[in-house]
Formats: structure tokens, C-alpha cells, sequence
């Protein structure tokens, strides 16, 4: 029950707080150190690009649950509450709600003013598709779809790695695992080149840490995510249809999901470094997206993390009673 109420804690800390500005984030040492794995293998000429990625992909994610464990062995022979503090921290800072949603309101609010020059630069922070030329609705399309995966990169994965780290003793070992595995994924992980071979390894196994969280977390977003009994049914048949119209084997369920509440149409071709990316289309055009259409995904988001611990909690109660 402890850990319950910890991470309850935490996600009203990251709804307070998200990620406050110049608080140091180990999501960006992480970065920091597969930038410098990856220039280090690309030197090297013992192994090819993509053998170094295999071991790039295997590697950090070792070295930051190696480095978790050892801060909460260091905590644990210090003083409980430097424990409990440390765990704090890493859990809120494992959780990206908040962050998430600040993001894609960053472009909601300059599309609001009509700048969609800046909607274009911030939506840039955010995906690694080419933002320059897109209009308002592709610019908002591109956020809902954001926002849509990352609601389980960000939030219900997370969440799924500590519940399944609890009995084994490692929740926050795994949370960082995964997130390790994820920041690969978003740095290195891409069919185009550079990082065609030495990104290979990392994209396959995100791919595989993320099989199970994608398609229990899009049903937690359908049954949680929905104001009516039609956009429930609309996500349904949406889901069933879409959800593998995708390059990727797991973003497509979560973003088929939203695409079907919304009654919007998302995906398309996109520009990935310079290269054209033919994706198919997610969903059915029933409308075009509006500007609103990027809170309303940040709000699906949202009540698919309270859904997620709710079914947690009943789960803990039932295994333990």
C-alpha cells in the first residue's frame, strides 16, 4: 500500500509542478550519455553501426538501473526518508503528464494568437518530422498524435513498469529502465539516416517494451477517455480498424483510439529529416481538427492516468486480500 500512496503523491507533485525550470532532470543526463555512447561507437571500428547499437540499446539501459539501485541502496543505508525522497523524485520525474500537457498547449495557445510560425516552432520541440511548412490543421493534427502517444510513452507505461516492478522489488528500477529505452528511442531510434543501423536495436526495443503498455493503456484510454456512449463505440470501431495503420506496431493504437473519440481523421505523409514518410490514415473524416481537439486529447490523457490507477488500485486490493 505504500507504494500506492507514493506514486499517488507523485502524480499530484507532477500535476502541481510538472518539470520546474532549472530543476536538473535525469531524463536529460541519460541523453547526455547515449549522445556520448553514440559518438564514441561511430568512431570505433571494431563493430559495425548496427552491432553498436545493440549494445548501445542494451547498455544504457543497464547503466541507469545499475545507477537507480545503487542511489537506493545509498538512500536505504542513509536514513529512510532520504529513501522515500529519492524514490519521490524519480517517480515524479518518471511521470510526464503535466510536462505534456504544457507542451501541447504551448502550440495550442500561439495557434490561438495566430502565430502559426511559433505553433510550428514549438510542435518542433516535439516530434521529429519537418514543421516548417505545415498548415494550422496539420500542425494540430501532429499534437493530438503527439499527445496520443505519449500518453503511453509518458504516463501509462510508466505506470505499468512500477506495478510490475512492485512484486519483484524494482518499481523504480524498471520505471527508469523503460525510460532509458524510451529517451533511445526518441534520440537514435529512426529509419532514416544517420541513424538507420545504429539506431536499429534501440527502435526494436522500444518497440518490445512498449507491446503490452500500448494495448492495455489505449484500452484504459477508451474506457476512461470518453464522455459518451457514441464516442465510446467510435473509439471502438476506430481502434479495431486503425490500430496497426501504422509504421510503428504500437503507436497506432493509442492514436487510433483518440482519432475515433475525436471523430477526426490523423496520420498521413510526413518529412522526417529531409525524407518523405508515406503513414496511412487513422481514422475517419467525420470533421477537420480544430484547435480544441489538443485539449481534448491532453484531457483524455489525463483521466486514462486516474483510469490506470484505479484499476491499480483495485488490483493491489484483489491480490492482497
Amino acid at each position: 500500500m505504500e507504494w500506492i500512496i507514493v506514486v499517488v503523491f507523485a502524480l499530484i507533485l507532477d500535476r502541481i509542478f510538472a518539470d520546474p525550470v532549472g530543476m536538473p532532470h535525469p531524463v536529460i543526463y541519460i541523453g547526455k550519455l547515449i549522445s556520448l555512447l553514440e559518438k564514441g561507437f561511430r568512431k570505433q571500428s571494431l563493430l559495425s553501426l548496427k552491432g553498436a547499437g545493440f549494445i548501445l540499446a542494451l547498455g544504457v539501459p543497464l547503466i541507469v538501473g545499475s545507477f537507480i539501485h545503487g542511489l537506493l541502496l545509498l538512500g536505504n543505508l542513509l536514513h529512510p526518508a532520504v529513501y522515500w525522497g529519492v524514490t519521490l523524485y524519480f517517480l515524479t520525474t518518471g511521470i510526464a503528464a503535466e510536462c505534456l500537457k504544457q507542451e501541447g498547449m504551448k502550440v495550442f495557445e500561439q495557434l490561438k494568437k495566430k502565430n502559426l510560425k511559433e505553433a510550428r516552432l514549438h510542435l518542433s520541440y516535439l516530434v521529429g518530422r519537418n514543421t516548417e511548412e505545415l498548415s494550422e490543421e496539420e500542425v494540430i493534427k501532429a499534437t493530438v498524435e503527439t499527445v496520443s502517444e505519449n500518453t503511453i510513452d509518458g504516463v501509462l507505461a510508466p505506470l505499468f513498469y512500477i506495478f510490475l516492478g512492485i512484486p519483484l522489488g524494482l518499481p523504480l528500477e524498471l520505471l527508469w529502465i523503460y525510460k532509458a529505452v524510451n529517451t533511445l528511442d526518441s534520440m537514435v531510434g529512426y529509419v532514416q539516416e544517420p541513424y538507420r543501423d545504429i539506431g536499429y536495436a534501440s527502435a526494436k526495443l522500444d518497440d518490445l517494451v512498449n507491446l503490452i503498455p500500448a494495448r492495455l493503456g489505449s484500452m484504459v484510454m477508451l474506457i476512461f477517455g470518453v464522455g459518451s456512449r457514441k464516442e465510446f463505440f467510435d473509439g471502438l470501431s476506430t481502434f479495431r480498424r486503425d490500430r496497426r495503420a501504422h509504421k510503428s506496431p504500437n503507436a497506432g493504437h493509442p492514436e487510433s483510439v483518440v482519432a475515433g473519440i475525436l471523430g477526426i481523421q490523423l496520420g498521413g505523409t510526413h518529412r522526417y529529416f529531409g525524407e518523405v514518410l508515406e503513414k496511412p490514415a487513422i481514422g475517419i473524416f467525420r470533421r477537420r481538427a480544430e484547435l480544441q481537439d489538443i485539449s481534448r486529447a491532453a484531457s483524455i490523457m489525463y483521466k486514462a492516468q486516474y483510469g490506470f490507477l484505479v484499476l491499480w488500485i483495485i488490483a493491489y486490493i484483489f491480490f492482497n486480500a
